[in-house]
């Protein structure tokens, strides 16, 4: 037996950790076609990984041929540049030959590149055009831990390619925190190949913010103090955009006079050159400070960094398909987060990492960050999916299948906009969005506005959508003006991007005042009516959202809402547009409809009748109505006595009496219906429904129809033999009628002046003398003496203490030695 020659590494790979891995890394993709690679941050796997494939005998193979590439994801495009740099620095060239890089709005590539680094949607989108992936040799999925849907779906679709039509293609999934066994389970048994990789020690601080400091007063006063107690830059993690130029605004200004200091901010929504200078090292003798998103978790490494602040927060989207909305939460980070971000300071030299919370905390923050699949808008992967010719998610392998909820939301979206029909399948509209690499939302948009004549207007609306970044105002109107004027950060990028779309090189001509008109294309649903208090909106979703009272779009009636943040109740308007009623109803006429509006009046006890013209949520208008549904005004009134119990029932003291007899009986025989509070409130709808026609308030229900109502509920020859066998009174010697109470506490109880029960020597029964009834014996001023089961025993026995206690209390009244043989009596002793 042979041994195999052992696998030699190119001389220009660095001396990093992941050095010792890639042998038998490399060894499982000769053998194979799937691998998972787990190496921590700095191990070096994002630039020598794709470097150590260039000379291997499969892809050399493919290379000659023409073809060959390695393509590597990347979860963002910041990542993605400054991992083809280093990779061409490498090889001792400039980006663009044999290692190059395409993002969103940036590309530098040429028929000599042979790696390619790529963001994850650009990938999704390569993928979904050309499943086969032609001329592909190698597909690397980098710091997948991160699971962003276009991630999740990219390699759902690059398994089922490389399944059904490319068998050769190698597919490699490579993490810094990630279950490798789970991922290669779905890879179906690729072998897992870990690197321990080489972190310098990071000595923890933990500065605990107090309840109620603001966070970027906190943050400035831990960089302040590991700027005097510890040297080298400084990277702090923030949760997003707004947090970092306020921190910058405050650092700026108590680090004015230290001229070695440099500012830095860093978030996604930046120029790359902006994005290069904050990564770059700082000039020799200064420090940097870079304020950062969690953009710089992983991927790249800042030069001269070796202290970390970590406010411990990330902003992160959450969707609510039931409104349709996805909005920014800004949430704990997760503790492999937290290692991330600690081990930045590790990374080329021993660091200090201070952590904005107490060491007991770190313990209770989730493990991992929760997929994006399964909190995120699901419309363009079920587009993305649709377009694949495939309807049902669970034919695809899934680390976490789409969550049901958020799928059916997107396909009816997608329907309501014509890209998919009934069955689910994609229309040539939808194939007109999906060429689009927008969110379907704004694709439609752009399309429909082409059909406005206002397709640059949407084109850039579009763009600054997508983009993001920091808005300088919430009206779309102003911030349209200001893109055109060249006044936006990265305004010249924003515009190529629109221009690319509608290929078109003029703007001059978009009317920024179409804003909402346009808008309401890609959201209808987030039309939205000013209501009540000033600065407060009803969306038609059904959401709320809430403007600054100073804000000029107070003056509106109506809304188009592009941008929400905060709580549904209290959710703050970021960026919207005007727009006309009249425009509404012309144009949107398809989405408004009429329906009656039944509800009850709590003040008043009656119901209400209306007929509302309404887009989703919003009335536009309302009248009275004429003839409403009675069904509509039961079932408003049933819910109202439901809400509010049986008390608002018309009861009287001689039904209630009834409804305990039968409520005795029921507990004690089969077949009798149950009258108990929860029964009767249970089953409004079968017994009090057929008794509420024609009434609009709970005072048009009678006593009569109650009493009917209830009875009706006992079949007729049960209502005779209650009378018979549960009487509602029991007539004592004096001949009185005495109430008997059904509905008492170990009942029936029968309570009677017990000078009235003189000369009664059987006690009284009822159900044929089977039950006893429990006496109160009352005195003669109606208070209780004595409770029975026996009264002939009670005569007999313990009579004559009460009558010796009685006497003196009443001496007007009878009490006789021999009550058996004593009269009864109503009266008190006649006057002498």
């Amino acid at each position: 037996m042979t041994e195999k020659p052992s696998i030699s590494l190119p001389a220009f790979l660095p001396d990093l950790p992941i050095r010792e891995a890639l042998p038998g890394f490399l060894a499982a993709l000769d053998t194979g076609t799937r691998a998972v690679l787990i190496a921590p941050p700095g191990a070096g796997k994002t630039t020598c990984v794709p470097l150590a494939l260039l000379d291997q005998p499969w892809l050399a193979a493919m290379t000659s041929e023409g073809n060959g590439k390695i393509i590597m994801l990347e979860p963002r495009r910041l990542a993605a540049r400054a991992a083809a740099r280093r990779m061409a620095q490498l090889l001792g060239e400039p980006v663009g030959k044999r290692v190059g890089y395409r993002v969103r709005m940036e590309s530098r590539i040429s028929k000599e590149t042979i790696i390619e680094v790529v963001t994850e949607g650009v990938f999704a989108r390569m993928i979904v055009d050309d499943p086969s992936l032609e001329g592909v040799a190698a597909v690397l999925f980098d710091e997948f831990h991160e699971r962003s849907l276009d991630a999740d779906m990219a390699l759902a679709f690059t398994l089922e390619g490389q399944a059904a039509l490319r068998e050769d293609l190698r597919l490699v999934v490579m993490s810094a925190t990630l279950d490798g066994g789970r991922v290669a389970s779905i890879l179906e048994g690729a072998p897992v190949i870990e690197s321990m990789g080489r972190a310098y020690p990071v000595e923890t601080r933990h500065l605990p913010r107090k309840p109620h400091d603001r966070l970027e007063s906190a943050v400035c006063d831990a960089v302040l103090q590991a700027l005097n107690e510890d040297e080298g830059s400084l990277l702090v993690f923030l949760p997003g955009q707004a947090e970092i130029h306020r921190v910058e605004d405050r650092l700026a200004e108590r680090l004015k006079r230290d001229k070695d200091i440099i500012l830095a901010p860093l978030y996604g929504a930046m120029e790359g050159k902006d994005q290069d200078r904050a990564i770059a090292s700082p000039p020799e003798g200064k420090r940097k400070i870079v304020l950062a998103t969690s953009i710089a978790e992983t991927s790249l490494t800042i030069d001269g960094v070796r202290i970390i602040i970590d406010a411990g927060l990330v902003r992160r989207p959450r969707f609510e398909p039931n409104l349709g909305i996805s909005r920014l939460e800004t949430v704990r980070v997760s503790r492999a987060s937290a290692d991330q971000r600690q081990g930045r300071a590790g990374r080329t030299e021993p660091g200090v990492c201070y952590r904005l919370w107490d060491k007991g905390q770190t313990a209770a923050l989730p493990a991992f960050e929760p997929p994006e699949i399964l909190e995120t808008d699901l419309s363009r992967l079920v587009l993305d999916l649709a377009l694949w010719g495939e309807s049902d998610p669970t034919n695809l392998r899934w680390l976490d299948e789409p969550p049901a909820a958020g799928w059916a939301e997107a396909v009816k979206l997608l329907q309501s906009f014509g890209a998919l029909d009934d069955a689910a399948a994609i229309t040539a509209h939808g194939k007109a969005l999906a060429a689009l690499p927008l969110p379907p939302r704004l694709a439609h948009m752009l399309v429909m506005a082409r059909k406005a004549g206002a397709e640059e207007l949407a084109a850039m609306m579009a763009a600054l959508l997508s983009e993001g970044g920091r808005l300088r105002h919430n009206d779309m109107r102003r911030l349209l003006q200001d893109l055109i004027a060249g006044k936006l950060p990265r305004a010249r990028d924003i515009k190529a991007l629109a221009k690319r779309w509608t290929g078109k090189s003029r703007d001059k001509r978009a009317n920024t005042e179409d804003a909402g008109r346009i808008l309401a294309l890609a959201y209808p649903d987030r039309i939205a009516m000013r209501r009540g208090a000033e600065g407060r909106y009803l969306l038609a979703s059904g959401r709320g959202g809430v403007l600054q009272p100073d804000d000029p779009l107070n003056a509106e009636t109506f809304l188009v809402v592009a941008d929400l943040q905060g709580a549904a109740a209290n959710a703050r308007i970021t960026l919207a547009a005007p727009i006309a009623r009249k425009v509404i109803e012309e144009e949107f006429a398809a989405l408004i409809h009429q329906e009656e509006a039944i509800s009850f009046d709590q003040n008043s006890g009656a119901v209400s009748a209306k007929l509302q013209t309404r887009l989703g949520r919003i009335v536009l208008a309302e009248q009275r109505l004429k003839e409403p549904s009675a069904d509509a005004i039961q079932k408003a009134l049933i819910d109202a006595i439901r809400k509010g119990g049986l008390r608002l029932l018309p009861f009287t003291k001689e039904l209630e009496r009834w409804r305990g007899r039968v409520r005795f009986v029921s507990e004690r025989e089969d077949g009798w219906p149950d009258l108990s509070d929860q029964g009767l409130l249970d089953g409004l709808e079968n017994w009090l429904a057929p008794f509420l026609a024609g009434k609009m308030a709970l005072s048009d229900i009678s006593a009569g129809d109650l009493s009917a109502a209830l009875k009706a509920m006992v079949p007729y020859d049960r209502l005779a033999a209650l009378e018979t066998a549960l009487p509602t009174h029991f007539t004592v010697p004096t001949g009185s009628r005495i109430p008997i109470d059904y509905a008492a506490e170990n009942g029936p109880v029968l309570a009677v002046r017990v000078q009235e029960l003189f000369g009664l020597d059987v006690h009284p029964a009822i159900m044929g003398g089977k039950l006893p009834l429990l006496l109160h014996l009352l005195s003669p001023a109606q208070r209780p003496i004595q409770v029975t089961r026996d009264l002939p025993g009670f005569w007999r026995g313990s009579w004559k203490d009460v009558k010796a206690d009685m006497r003196g209390q009443y001496p007007k009244h009878v009490w006789p030695d021999d009550p058996i043989n004593t009269e009864a009596t109503r009266r008190a002793k006649p006057r002498k």
